[in-house]
């Protein structure tokens, strides 16, 4: 990788002010000054800045558990509305993270940031089959209908039929229910219910392919996935 984006991206740094330190003489590699911004550089070099030693290690992908908040949009970026990168974009400012999944604005819950495609991919892939479990608070109680449909796939108002799923009551509350979903298909929760003359008046994901939302988060806190998470995730 080249030193002004490995610099940049471990300190926060712009690519044009990483350049004026190296070309200053500010950094140095492997305890040796660097003035070239392109020499290209290992992802375990020791670099230091004006003598200081850069704190941690690379890391060549983040992935971040946000409990995305009411109100927020499940995006980069947004000229209206605060987005989900919004919300972690202080922490990772040279970062260029996404959503892997979407949830609607009204929606709640478990997204995943990250900047690793591969993975993203993976996880919104048809073919990989990955579950993501919902709390869904409906306005009628769920019925045997509904529970029959889902397991053999409903199919929504436009003719196309989704993969089967499950929808089972999450507790006493007849009107408040777990589904998982196996496939990504947009508003795909509200539609299938729709088909039953169903409205979802909440939505909340609280697990994506084994790897459930740390309860400790409130709406709009976030952490890194730890190792044992990432793993899961990338069983695909």
């Amino acid at each position: 990788m080249r030193l002004d984006k490995y610099l940049s991206e471990r300190t926060g740094l712009t690519r044009s002010e990483s350049r004026k330190a190296i070309t200053k003489g500010r950094v140095a590699v492997n305890g040796m000054v660097c003035r070239k911004a392109d020499t290209q550089v290992a992802e375990d070099a020791a670099i230091a800045v004006d003598g200081t030693p850069l704190a941690g290690s690379y890391q060549k992908y983040v992935y971040i558990m946000l409990n995305k908040p009411e109100g927020v949009v499940s995006a980069s970026r947004d000229k209206r509305d605060t987005t989900v990168v919004d919300l972690v974009a202080a922490d990772f400012p040279r970062r260029a993270l996404f959503p892997a999944g979407r949830l609607d604005k009204t929606s709640t819950g478990f997204v995943l940031l990250t900047d690793d495609g591969a993975l993203a991919h993976d996880l919104l892939s048809p073919a990989h089959h990955v579950d993501k479990q919902y709390l869904v608070t409906l306005d009628t109680p769920l019925t045997d209908a509904m529970r029959a449909g889902f397991a053999a796939g409903v199919t929504l108002a436009d003719g196309e039929t989704m993969a089967p799923a499950e929808a089972e009551p999450a507790g006493e509350d007849p009107c408040v229910v777990k589904v998982t979903l196996h496939q990504g298909v947009y508003h795909q929760i509200k539609r299938m219910f729709g088909v039953y003359g169903a409205g979802v008046n909440a939505l909340h994901r609280y697990a994506i392919g084994g790897v459930a939302l740390d309860a400790a988060l409130a709406p709009g806190q976030w952490r890194e996935l730890t190792a044992e998470e990432l793993a899961l995730l990338q069983k695909r």
